[in-house]
């Protein structure tokens, strides 16, 4: 069909009110008229061309044809992208080097024409994929961007999908000297001499010794968890010196093949960084590819995968196809679940942010080994001693005492050995070795901080962030948008740039952080009704028709009010985003100060949202009871909810296992099960509509769209979950030694199904740098510190410790004697509860039984866990003396453990330098040599110059060297 540019010039040339200019056509090689070019005729001044006069005779011309002006200096091609051109499945190449190509007939590889991964010409390799619909109204921002990108440089081609002729891809290539010239502009390192291995001289003594070693260590067999190094490919960035691209120093860099001299996600990340610098209509504002996504212009933008991460033929005899493949095989597959992971290979596929987050997930699953092992020894030691536990066997042979009913009416007297089950159980949690491993967690985790700084350090020398700073990040567009009326000189660019003033500032950080409290305000109400539950419940279970539910009435409530709290913390969670979102008013400047904010404000709330139900548990459930005949009520109507006869920290475990359990189980479900069934069924319509065999046969940016999308959040939800699971794994950890284990089972799951998800599931993300894993360090610091306070107050407040430690040294048989053993808790149980006259019950808590049952006769006495007087004595049911006896020791134990634990941390994170030493020595040897090598590289450069101009008979003086 004709081009609708078609004697376009000639009609321009008839137009008697446009005298002024000349114009030119340029057609393809099939005769279709590409674009039309327009100049001032010589000997005309711009000052006397009306250029109003020109454009309304364009528009009449040629309706269906913008034409963008810039800044009325001259006027660019018209719409090269006219969608009438598209058909179902059919190439327009807008590239001039295609045409060219076409037509001289070079000959392409196959395979390259038919994977999806290149252009029509199977040359330009695909760098980047924009996608939108023809139905969208936004068509003239999207031809003025895309004119744009052409004039950058950028090559160009759309192709109709497959399944929809609404949607059109957009593929764009980088040619060469684009990527020369943003390279340098983006400071890209890239390699350009091999490294020399520096060896320390040693004594011959030594020599044999390491000989001896690694002929012992020939023996053994080569180490699982190793990756096979002839299946991963020659990383060669990782095994040269770098430095920023330059192109008048190109000679330096090791160039075998410029098509492959940028990998892929690089050749992604500086395509991107063009795409967010063109302007889409005039304006300052008017700029960026993100801006476009946001109209709806586009549908999405993507760097393309690899090709396909399954083969036919087996890597270990045909290798990988691509990298993706190699992924797939050494990384997300599940029988590789127990080798290390291939972080040099995910960097370079992935970029080094990502990389970063898979080097500290598995730095933190590899440090929780010790912690479990640990934690698993505390919980094996208090099985082996359980029979041997004075306090145990005590309420297991109380028969003969009877505790007071811990609900009103409905709940009966008991026997004080009902309770034996749970209280062997509490053993098993809190035992002798409790305190040592809670000292030892809060040590475990400045540990792991401090190695983490020297791994980070040595990654970020391996990947080349030692020197990397980030550049001078670019305003927010809505920063920019809302205060482009006033501006202020930039102290570092000297340009203008919009500025909010300090009170405006303020006001909204007011607003913001109103709207957070409001939230925790939300969730602490949530908890509320959770407790009321509670204090309701234990009443109606404990009247309850079956005998399994009624005599374990307080387990049940306790199971079932977890339940309920994990449903809110989870209904919470899904709400969250968008509502802290409507409450942040803030306007941060950059992306950077936006992402820290929102990552602040959102942990937070998660983190109270969290831990809100079981910091109460711990806490402040049984504390302000009161006593029988004196009990404290809510709202004057519900009796605070009593703990079990055996302690409160049965509750606690029961709390801090189910929701660990649960949301672990949860958030892996929606990680990798949410978008494999989304997946799944994107692929059962397509295979109805189309057929198996056509499916297969799609290009691979049709089955990239079909994936799904990085969420919008980036990898805030990967951090959180690991950050939320770091603080249940050391803030309350004195309660429940299991919780690192669980955490370590998890982790080893997690790694392979974020790996999983990163190469099969989603589209891949763009390719960014990082040097750290930002404001989550801090994060983790601040949890560090928490977890010394919680564990403190667990030991001192919610378990038994610190009363059995004083009943050993001050009241049992061994007082003043200096031991502590078993011997010495004999009477414990006895010592630890109180007396009550049954008479003595308020009306609305007596019950309705008399408590016959036991003996016969109505009781006259019961026994509750406190230490308060007798009924009988001068001030009835007031507090003993070994009340205060334990509430100082309580104190005393808090100050001395928070002391110590933090003395030991600080000392640690002294000891431990944040650089280890032969790091520190390469990388001053490594500049050494690389300032060596830039000057024997240029001295080479400027001999041969001089050579050659001798040859051709010019001499110049002065010349250096």
């Amino acid at each position: 069909p004709e081009s609708p540019l078609a004697g376009f010039s000639t009609a321009l040339s008839q137009t008697p009110s446009i005298s002024s200019i000349s114009s030119e056509g340029r057609e393809d090689f099939q005769g279709n008229r590409l674009e039309t070019q327009i100049w001032i005729k010589p000997g005309i001044q711009k000052t006397d061309v009306d250029f109003s006069e020109i454009l309304n005779a364009i528009q009449e011309i040629a309706k269906d044809v913008n034409i963008f002006f810039d800044e009325l200096e001259g006027v660019n091609s018209p719409s090269k992208d006219d969608d009438s051109l598209l058909h179902h499945g059919n190439l327009t190449s807008t590239s001039d080097d295609a045409s060219r190509l076409e037509v001289v007939g070079e000959e392409v590889p196959d395979k390259n024409k038919t994977n999806g991964l290149y252009f029509r010409d199977g040359k330009c390799r695909i760098d980047y994929i924009l996608v939108y619909r023809k139905s969208n109204p936004q068509t003239e921002k999207r031809e003025v961007f895309e004119r744009n990108i052409r004039a950058e440089g950028l090559q160009m081609e759309k192709e109709s999908s497959l399944t929809n002729s609404d949607i059109i891809f957009v593929k764009l290539h980088a040619p060469w000297e684009v990527l020369g010239k943003y390279a340098e502009l983006m400071n890209v390192r890239m390699p350009f001499r091999r490294k020399i291995y520096y060896l320390h001289r040693r004594y011959k003594f030594m020599n044999r010794i390491e000989k001896q070693i690694s002929r012992f260590r020939g023996w053994l067999p080569r180490k699982p968890m190793k990756l096979d190094k002839e299946t991963l490919p020659d990383l060669e960035e990782n095994d040269c010196y770098t430095a920023p691209f330059s192109q008048q120093r190109i000679h330096h860099f090791i160039i075998h093949n410029k098509d492959t001299f940028f990998n892929n996600a690089t050749r992604s990340r500086i395509v991107h960084h063009i795409l967010q610098r063109v302007k889409y209509e005039e304006g300052k504002n008017k700029i960026g590819l993100n801006r476009l996504l946001s109209n709806g212009s586009y549908e999405a933008a993507f760097p393309l995968h690899e090709g396909s991460y399954r083969s036919k033929n087996s890597i270990r005899t045909h290798g990988a196809e691509n990298h993706r493949h190699l992924l797939y095989e050494c990384w997300a597959s599940w029988g590789v679940w127990y080798k290390y992971q291939p972080l040099d290979l995910v960097r370079r596929y992935f970029g080094e942010k990502i990389g970063l987050y898979f080097a500290w997930l598995g730095w933190y699953t590899g440090m929780l080994f010790p912690a479990a092992f640990i934690g698993l020894f505390v919980f094996l030691y208090g099985v082996t001693t359980l029979n041997h536990c004075q306090v145990s066997k005590e309420v297991c042979q109380a028969t003969d005492i009877i505790m007071c009913p811990i609900c009103d009416k409905y709940c009966p007297f008991m026997r004080l050995s009902d309770s034996c089950v749970y209280a062997k159980v509490t053993h098993l949690f809190d035992n002798g070795a409790t305190v040592f491993f809670a000292v030892f967690m809060a040590v475990w985790a400045t540990v792991f901080l401090e190695f983490w700084k020297r791994r980070r350090a040595v990654i970020a020398y391996d990947w080349d962030l030692i020197d990397w700073e980030e550049e001078e990040e670019e305003i927010r567009p809505q920063f920019e948008a809302k205060y482009s009326k006033k501006e202020r000189m930039n102290p570092i660019s000297g340009k203008p740039e919009p500025y909010q003033a300090f009170a405006d500032k303020c006001s909204r950080l007011i607003v913001s952080a109103s709207g957070i409290f409001f939230m925790i305000c939300v969730v602490i109400a949530a908890v509320f009704g959770i407790v009321i539950y509670r204090v309701v419940t234990v009443s109606t279970f404990a009247a309850f028709k079956w005998a399994l539910i009624r005599n374990n009435s307080q387990v049940a409530t306790t199971g079932t009010a977890v339940c309920i709290n994990f449903c809110i913390i989870m209904l919470l969670n899904v709400v969250t985003p968008e509502a802290l979102l409507s409450f942040f008013t803030e306007q941060p400047r950059t992306e950077s100060e936006w992402e820290n904010s929102f990552t602040l404000k959102m942990f937070l709330f998660q983190f109270v949202n969290l831990n809100s139900s079981t910091f109460y548990i711990a806490f402040f459930l049984g504390r302000f009871t009161g006593h029988p005949g004196a009990y404290l009520r809510l709202i004057n109507r519900w009796r605070l909810e009593e703990c079990h006869p055996s302690g409160c920290l049965i509750d606690l475990c029961m709390q801090m296992g189910i929701i660990m359990v649960l949301k672990q189980t949860w958030n892996n479900f929606m990680e990798l099960g949410y978008p494999l069934i989304q997946n799944w069924w994107t692929r059962r319509k397509l295979r109805q509509e189309y057929g198996t065999q056509r499916k297969t046969s799609f290009p691979q940016w049709e089955k990239d769209y079909n994936l799904q999308p990085m969420n919008a959040y980036g990898l805030f939800d990967e951090y959180l979950e690991m950050i939320l699971q770091f603080g249940f794994t050391t803030i309350f950890v004195a309660a429940f030694p299991l919780a690192p284990l669980l955490a370590l089972l998890n982790n080893i799951i997690e790694i392979r199904l974020d790996a999983y998800k990163f190469v099969t599931q989603w589209r891949r993300p763009l390719a960014s740098r990082a040097k750290d894993i930002g404001i989550w360090y801090g994060i983790l610091e601040g949890i560090g510190i928490l977890s010394v306070i919680t564990n403190a107050f667990v030991i001192a407040v919610t378990s038994d410790f610190i009363p059995r430690l004083v009943y050993a040294y001050k009241y049992g048989p061994c007082a003043g004697q200096g031991e502590a053993g078993q011997k010495c808790m004999v009477g414990y149980v006895n010592a630890s509860l109180s007396v009550f006259l049954v008479s003595d019950f308020e009306n609305r808590s007596e019950p309705t039984s008399n408590g016959s049952e036991f003996s016969g006769s109505p009781l006259k006495y019961c026994r509750y866990r406190d230490y308060r007087d007798p009924p009988h004595s001068p001030v009835p049911y007031g507090y003993t003396l070994q009340f205060w006896h334990v509430l100082a020791a309580r104190l005393a134990f808090i100050i001395v453990f928070e002391h110590l634990v933090f003395c030991i941390k600080h000392l640690i994170s002294y000891l431990i330098p944040d650089l280890p030493k032969d790091l520190r020595d390469r990388m001053r040897r490594e500049k050494y040599l690389i300032q060596e090598m830039m000057y024997e590289a240029e001295l080479e450069r400027l001999q041969k110059e001089r050579k050659e101009r001798k040859k051709n008979g010019k001499s110049y003086h002065n010349e250096w060297p």
